[in-house]
């Protein structure tokens, strides 16, 4: 069978000079191209914002007579006519870092499996940084030319849209996606039938039909198991993100593994490196060992010839990000598997077996740990962290000698760089800066900014975000079904003029959101200072079977609606990468309070610093690697023997810091009402900051660390 992939839809109405729209919308390269947006936003401002920057759906509702005058204007003509040349050379795939650096590698391919991918806001498949990390790292490897193909899935109903109730309680929306509506293409055979792939189950088959992303370059494969073919709870596999039902979840992570390896064969790609990012994906080795298996060789064989090739990427050390199943679990999904790799039943979970204090699991962690020989942590003291943790599988090795390594996350730069930032590094740093930006040499010259220009523009970022609390609190409450005080918490008395302290994270109870809030009443009078005031804006989620985690949201909600704190608490309900990017290019301060050593990286402080914003952290995860006493502030510094002298430890520093150096340094103006040693501050953080911490050092990393090495052996 030849398989091939649909092209794009030709069914939008578009004047001719400016029909490559159409082509456009299909292709996430705009997402992370100020001007290629601009392409649909100088169409109809007003529609671009009320549909959340969908351009499928844009090209659809927008009035011809809008396009047809677009059609006739010069300076959008030009800007159309640039933004397609740059296209065109990008989609032309010469002269990219791998091709330069490592052709050889370059002629092969890099399979990346994930449960979730964060590539915009109008295709939520993704639930918070895991899946945003993931989106980042396809938008990299297109940038710099890697032959990576991503596979995951398709989620029916997204992940949950957040409301929270007058009280402060979490409500989960699902609404199902209209895939039309999405850059979504389907894939097919020669004869316009679905793609599919089938994974046996010992009481059933389980079949998922094969979409397309285009990311840049990279393709994103995704799985649907919404066909008819499937009984109707299989039906429902894919419909959402991590479900909380153990056996939805385990017969996920076998469609992923299992059904992602058949995916890349039946679309003909032999990748030389398999990353797991996460362990939902390990059933994938279980699955290529059986393809050796088939041809004749052992079990034992066939993972010596597959593990050389696997990577795979531990994100946390915390349990629920580690999943383990219950060996009857195993028994009842996995029941097929092990006669088709010659193993018995013992043999087999063996394999993966982790003695926990409630019984014996199969614990996928065990299971990509042992048969990869790619292996990393996300950060240096999460590397070490993950050594510790799993120091038992290599009983015969010292703690400092388990073979896991690590790999610094980063972040990508044109995805979360405000459009004004970047303006102002062209200017200084050169044309040429952003194919150049994880390079230190080149920040060097950020002294050349002159103090006045940094502070324009930083401003400037912080009244489109004050603006946009404004305006998306206006249209939240002509909807219907909010209190007045509800709007005021949710940020209609912001001010674009006050030391702003950002929060924005997965709300679980080691993050500690609260942290800021232990002592009220200190925290009332560092709101309200006269002539030094401060607002604090908190976002996030929990997940729906989180209990703990929506009674935290809860407990700041209720102090966000206190009267006393005269509107400068605010919490931004429904948290997404539209409200992110305003929070990261607009806040003063990015808070971050993890418990040591449960923030394995972060990635969220890395995307607050490009745009100026200054990290007040616990110095865990990436920020103990960043952090050099002038370029941001610590939060603590020692573990404490036990979290309660932790979080006291914690707080005492935070207040302190926050009242003796932050609100000082920030409202210290000169003459020009200029804070020029904050912008010292400053431009020290994006000199030490941007360039180490960008998703373009990481996936470099990663190439010359863990996926060469893997291809040629």
């Amino acid at each position: 069978m030849t398989v091939f992939k649909t092209r794009v839809p030709n069914h939008f109405d578009l004047p001719r000079r400016i029909n490559r729209l159409g082509e456009l919308a299909y292709n996430l390269w705009w997402t992370w191209q100020p001007n290629a947006q601009r392409l649909f936003a100088h169409v109809d401002g007003e529609l671009w914002e009320r549909l959340a920057h969908n351009p499928i759906t844009f090209l659809h509702q927008v009035n011809r007579s809008s396009l047809n005058e677009a059609a006739q204007k010069t300076s959008y003509l030009d800007n159309y006519d640039k933004v397609f040349a740059e296209f065109d050379a990008y989609m032309a795939h010469k002269g990219t870092w791998c091709d330069k650096n490592h052709a050889g590698f370059c002629d092969g391919s890099v399979a990346y499996f994930s449960m979730e991918f964060g590539l915009h806001e109008i295709l939520p498949i993704y639930s918070g940084g895991l899946g945003v990390l993931a989106g980042d790292h396809l938008k990299e490897a297109s940038d710099l030319g890697l032959p990576l193909k991503g596979i995951g899935f398709l989620y029916a109903e997204g992940y949950f849209s957040q409301r929270i109730s007058e009280d402060g309680w979490q409500e989960a929306l699902n609404n199902h996606l209209n895939f039309d509506n999405l850059p979504l293409l389907r894939m097919t055979d020669d004869d316009g039938n679905d793609l599919k792939v089938t994974v046996e189950f010992p009481d059933r088959k389980v079949s998922a039909r094969l979409w397309e992303v285009r990311v840049g370059r990279i393709p994103l494969y995704l799985m649907d198991s919404d066909v008819p073919e499937n009984a109707p709870e299989d039906r429902k596999l894919t419909a959402r993100l991590y479900w909380s039902d153990i056996n939805f979840r385990i017969a996920q992570e076998v469609l992923l593994g299992v059904g992602g390896v058949r995916a890349m064969r039946l679309l003909g790609h032999n990748p030389g490196v398999w990353h797991m990012n996460e362990g939902h994906a390990a059933f994938q080795i279980l699955e290529r060992a059986r393809e050796v298996v088939e041809t004749g060789k052992t079990f034992e064989e066939a993972i010596e010839i597959t593990r050389v090739n696997n990577v795979f990427t531990t994100h946390t050390p915390v349990p629920a990000g580690n999943d383990e199943f219950p060996l009857w679990m195993i028994d009842k999904y996995l029941g097929a598997l092990w006669p088709q790799l010659n193993l018995d039943r013992d043999e087999f979970v063996s394999l993966a077996r982790n003695q926990q204090s409630w019984g014996e699991t199969f614990s996928m962690g065990v299971l990509a740990l042992r048969y990869s020989d790619g292996r990393n942590g996300v950060s240096e003291l999460h590397g070490r962290v993950a050594r510790k943790m799993w120091n038992f599988l290599w009983p015969n090795k010292a703690e400092d000698d388990v073979p896991i390594g690590y790999v610094t996350n980063g972040v990508h730069t044109p995805t979360w760089l405000a459009r004004r930032m970047g303006v102002l590094y062209e200017k200084y740093l050169g044309e040429n800066w952003l194919e150049n930006h994880d390079d230190p040499k080149l920040w060097e010259a950020i002294d050349n900014i002159p103090d006045a220009e940094l502070w324009e523009v930083r401003n400037h970022l912080k009244r489109k975000l004050v603006f946009y609390m404004m305006e998306r609190t206006r249209r939240r409450w002509i909807k219907g079904g909010f209190h007045p005080v509800q709007a005021i918490a949710s940020g209609a008395l912001l001010d674009p003029y006050v030391l702003t302290i950002g929060f924005a994270r997965r709300f679980a109870t080691y993050k500690r959101a609260n942290l800021i809030l232990s002592d009220l009443d200190r925290v009332l009078g560092l709101l309200n200072q006269p002539n030094r005031p401060v607002q604090i804006l908190f976002a996030g989620k929990a997940h729906p079977a989180d209990e703990p985690g929506k009674q935290l949201i809860q407990e700041v909600y209720r102090a966000v609606k206190k009267a006393e704190n005269g509107g400068r608490l605010v919490f931004i309900e429904d948290y997404d990468m539209n409200v992110a990017r305003y929070l990261v290019q607009g806040v003063d301060v990015w808070l971050n309070t993890p418990r040591r050593p449960n923030e394995a990286s972060g990635t969220s402080g890395m995307k607050a610093a490009m745009n100026g914003a200054m990290n007040f952290s616990v110095l865990d995860g990436w920020w103990r690697e960043a952090y050099n006493g002038h370029n941001g502030w610590a939060i603590g510094d020692d573990v404490a023997p036990d979290t309660e002298s932790q979080d006291e430890s914690d707080i005492a520093s935070l207040y302190a810091t926050l009242e003796n150096e932050i609100i000082p340094l920030y409202y210290d103006r000169d003459g020009n009402n200029i804070p020029a040693k904050w912008i010292k501050m400053m431009k020290n953080n994006l000199r030490t900051i941007t360039p180490q911490f960008s998703m373009r050092r990481m996936v470099k990393e990663y190439v010359e660390e863990l996926y060469i090495p893997a291809k040629a052996k």
